[in-house]
């Protein structure tokens, strides 16, 4: 199942729900960010962070309070785990009682990268709904791409609002949690992947002779602008992607042109099988960093 969900398309869902944010580093503080720009009541919020220099700077910055992970998931309805995957457990081990005590009724939402459903359901009380999530870094800037797989227990409601929740921070699909390997390899490590062609593409203007500064914003904005005409084209015709991107290309690439002479030679380089070579090592190793846990 494929839903995708675009910004701005927030509905009304558990307006006061409670939300607890377990980890205070850059994608917690971003999810933070976008839950009170969408409108949400700061009083609604908590977030608990190891540091206390940070806690401290998160609450001054948002007008939210810290609190001990314990704390702020019993005063929670909904818990997200924002902590890297090597820290999921011991976190989830803190706030373990506090299931117990509600009656089983908080949903834990998970950002971290590799665990399954299954391995975070076997850390919490049976019949504990867990909502799985792949964001990835643009998410920081409003931008991002998050997917979402539900649990065993997990409702469509539980899914409609953690979608909701999500929605300021990008777009947001629906996936069954079988796809998360081949979207972390695609939409979580991608953003890597555009700025090592950024990287590529300004070294090889600096070689053409541009200052790096002029390179720099040269090849930046070529993205930026390319990434908006897609874009507005997509929406315009209503048009399969890999379609609308071809039609662009086509209409940039005159017959034996720089463009043509350009798309020649990374072709001749193997650009495609080195793409689809590339996405594959990733998603292997996410099946093996599942495999782990």
């Amino acid at each position: 199942m494929f839903i995708s969900r675009l910004p701005g398309s927030r509905g009304t869902l558990h307006a006061m729900t409670n939300i607890a944010v377990i980890g205070g580093g850059r994608i917690g503080e971003a999810l933070i960010a976008g839950l009170l720009a969408s409108g949400r009541d700061p009083r609604t919020v908590f977030v608990s962070e190891k540091s206390s220099e940070r806690a401290t700077q998160l609450s001054r910055r948002f007008g939210i309070r810290t609190l001990s992970a314990r704390d702020a998931a019993e005063a929670a309805d909904t818990i997200v785990v924002a902590v890297k995957p090597g820290d999921v457990e011991s976190a989830l081990s803190e706030i373990g009682d506090v299931f117990e005590l509600s009656d089983n009724d908080k949903v834990v939402v998970s950002l971290a990268a590799g665990l399954s459903t299954s391995w975070l359901e076997s850390k919490v009380p049976a019949g504990t709904a867990v909502v799985r999530v792949m964001p990835n870094t643009p998410m920081l800037v409003g931008k991002g791409m998050c997917v979402v797989s539900a649990g065993r227990y997990a409702t469509d409601e539980n899914v409609a609002f953690v979608s909701e929740l999500l929605e300021p921070v990008g777009r947001v699909a629906v996936m069954a949690e079988s796809a998360l390997d081949a979207v972390t390899a695609v939409s979580g490590s991608g953003p890597a992947y555009f700025f090592l062609m950024v990287e590529a593409m300004v070294d090889a203007a600096v070689a053409l002779g541009l200052p790096r500064p002029a390179a720099m914003e040269l090849v930046v904005q070529t993205f930026l602008g390319s990434a908006e005409m897609f874009l507005a084209e997509e929406k315009q015709t209503g048009t399969l992607p890999s379609a609308v991107a071809s039609e662009l290309r086509y209409a940039v690439t005159s017959p034996g042109g720089t463009t043509a002479a350009a798309l020649a030679e990374f072709e001749r380089q193997g650009f495609r099988a080195a793409v689809l070579d590339a996405l594959g090592a990733a998603r292997d190793r996410s099946v093996k960093l599942g495999e782990l846990y």
